[in-house]
Parts: structure tokens; sequence; C-alpha cells
């Protein structure tokens, strides 16, 4: 199985109302170094509904990217009962 297929396969294993880092999702698809490329893989999510690769963020806390907006993400993440705020000009994961 290759790195894009464990990374898609790990994403689809997070539940609902919980959120991983894009680093912590490289190393449990077996490349704890390749949290840019998770992002890549990410972006081309074509099964976000299947695959819910919102619920992958920067490993500082703040939301990071998302292929259909960062609003759209926000908005999804906020529907499954996380929890986010403003801070310094970023949306930030309130733990």
């Amino acid at each position: 199985m290759g790195f894009s297929r464990k990374v898609l396969d790990e994403v689809s294993k997070i539940p609902r109302g919980e959120v991983v880092s894009y680093s912590e999702l490289a190393r449990r698809a077996g490349n704890p170094r390749a949290a840019r490329a998770v992002g890549r893989i990410l972006n081309g999510n074509k099964k976000p509904v299947v695959v819910p690769c919102h619920r992958v963020v920067k490993k500082d806390g703040t939301v990071g990217g998302y292929s259909r907006g960062v609003a759209k993400k926000i908005k999804l993440l906020k529907s499954e009962g996380i929890k986010i705020a403003r801070t310094g000009g970023k949306w930030k994961i309130k733990i």
C-alpha cells in the first residue's frame, strides 16, 4: 500500500469531534517527516464525506488549510463540537 493510501486510510479513522495534526497523521501513515506531503495528499481528496480531511490541523493547533476553504473547514469542525477561537489573527482549536 502506498503512502497516499495509508494517509487516506488513517484520516478515515479519525472519530467525529476529534482532530489530528498533519505531523501525527504522517507518523501514523509510516513517515513521520512527511507532514507537508500529507497536506498535499489531503488537498487532492476527492471524497471529503468518506475521508474527513477537515479533521486534520496544524500541530500548533491552528486550523490550517482546506481545499473547500478555511471557512468551510471551521464550520465543519464546529458542527462536530470542536471549539475554535480567533487568536492573533489565526483560527485555533481550543482545548
